[in-house]
């Protein structure tokens, strides 16, 4: 009877003794790897084996496993087999080189389109060299799908075009390209893929609605708005007050001067330039499903173009971060980029963020789903300052226009896009 022994672990001097002895040993051979993979030779290597697809190799694995067996028993019909699988690995090879002269060019109409338009491209292939082209196929891939082009055999100086069009029924970034060809054998044992364009962005932009005219309420601030922090240089005059040396002789009011017998200067009201700040939740618990929250994601465009036209301060966040904004495009180009359910959506997160680095904002909108609770949007309206002028946007397809307050801040509720200016209407403040 074999008697059992417990598993001692090793002690940790030990551990430290086989560390020292085996760490310039693994140090050698990592830099022996990292050599190898700085030669060009290396390159050239992975590449060729790049080319064997898996159908060769257990091709290339059963010629060898003959080869051994026939040699080992005497078997002339595993040398046979072997010999042919090596003949077809060679005509598979003979399929896969060789340089194709194609010059071929990726073409879109337009690289930004609205979410309903469609995209018109073109795939355009041209013969340079001076002798003819077999016929072949190209690849262009379209987000996760792929579409095919059949190329036919082009002449010296010949090309080929064709012309395709993409629909684009949601708010989206598709990536086009690049463009592929492969050279191969029929039987699938290698395979050569050829690149022939870099790939390209199109950007879906959402829909968006014009608010010219709509006057939108209090982000109508043409002057500036008047606040509590007085200023001896501003827009907004608020009294007269006894010179102080180091005042601009400028303000001073003669008339009033002259009555009193001594100088009076006047004194402003700080005014605050209009500046618009946009949060738009991305959590799928405030939504009713996805059509709400690309609704939320269009009146939130919205408003931030609106911003941009009448050239105010705007900040508009959304997944955890701040939206690029330096113009139109790109506000929207990053707008196209945000998706449903991602880390850092919550409203009161966001909303935190937004107020914390934008501390001056005169206008904050809070844009939301129709599922989003009465203590989260309470707690969202109170991250920011007193003095900012908070209303909240949810978003619930189908309903009608509805005006509500939380915490003392005008709710909106839209069931469409095209109520967002009626509705920015009836926030219209004194």
């Amino acid at each position: 009877m074999s008697t059992a022994h417990a598993f001692a672990p090793p002690s940790p001097a030990r551990l430290r003794a086989r560390a020292r002895r085996t760490g310039p040993l693994r140090r050698r051979v990592d830099n022996v790897r990292q050599a190898l993979r700085g030669l060009p030779q290396a390159d050239a290597v992975r590449r060729a084996l790049r080319i064997i697809r898996p159908r060769g190799v257990a091709c290339l694995a059963v010629a060898v496993a003959c080869l051994a067996f026939s040699g080992l028993w005497h078997w002339d019909e595993l040398s046979a087999l072997a010999v042919g699988l090596a003949g077809a690995l060679a005509a598979a090879s003979c399929c896969a080189i060789g340089r194709a002269g194609y010059a071929v060019m990726l073409d879109l109409a337009r690289l930004r389109v609205t979410a309903g338009q469609s995209a018109l491209g073109s795939l355009t292939v041209s013969n340079p060299t001076g002798r003819p082209l077999r016929p072949s196929n190209m690849y262009l891939p379209v987000g996760r799908a792929t579409a095919a082009f059949r190329v036919p055999r082009l002449a010296a100086s010949a090309l080929h075009e064709e012309a395709f069009q993409l629909p684009t029924s949601r708010r989206a970034v598709i990536q086009l390209g690049p463009v592929n060809s492969w050279r191969g054998d029929p039987f699938g044992l290698m395979r050569r893929e050829i690149t022939w364009t870099e790939p390209v962005e199109l950007f879906v932009h959402p829909q968006t609605i014009n608010l010219d005219g709509s006057s939108a309420g209090f982000l109508r601030d043409l002057e500036g708005r008047p606040s509590n922090d007085l200023s001896s240089s501003d827009v907004a005059f608020h009294a007269l007050r006894d010179y102080v040396p180091g005042d601009d002789l400028r303000h001073i009011h003669w008339k009033t001067s002259a009555k009193l017998g001594r100088f009076m200067v006047r004194q402003f009201e700080e005014t605050r330039r209009s500046h618009l700040v946009v949060v738009l939740s991305c959590d799928p618990a405030d939504y009713l499903g996805a059509d709400a929250f690309e609704l939320a994601v269009s009146a939130a465009a919205s408003l931030g173009l609106q911003a941009i036209r009448e050239e105010k301060d705007l900040n508009v966040w959304a997944e955890g971060r701040e939206l690029i904004n330096r113009s139109g495009p790109t506000m929207l180009d990053d707008f196209s980029r945000l998706e449903f359910a991602v880390p850092g959506s919550r409203l009161v997160s966001l909303a935190r963020l937004a107020a914390a680095a934008t501390p001056d904002a005169s206008t904050a909108v809070l844009v939301t789903g129709g599922l989003a609770e009465a203590a989260t949007l309470h707690a969202a309206v109170a991250a920011f300052p007193i003095d900012t002028l908070v209303m909240v946007v949810r978003a619930c397809p189908g309903c009608d226009v509805a005006r509500a307050k939380i915490a003392a801040a005008p709710v909106l509720s839209l069931g469409a896009l095209d109520q967002l200016p009626r509705g920015m209407r009836s926030m219209e403040v004194a």
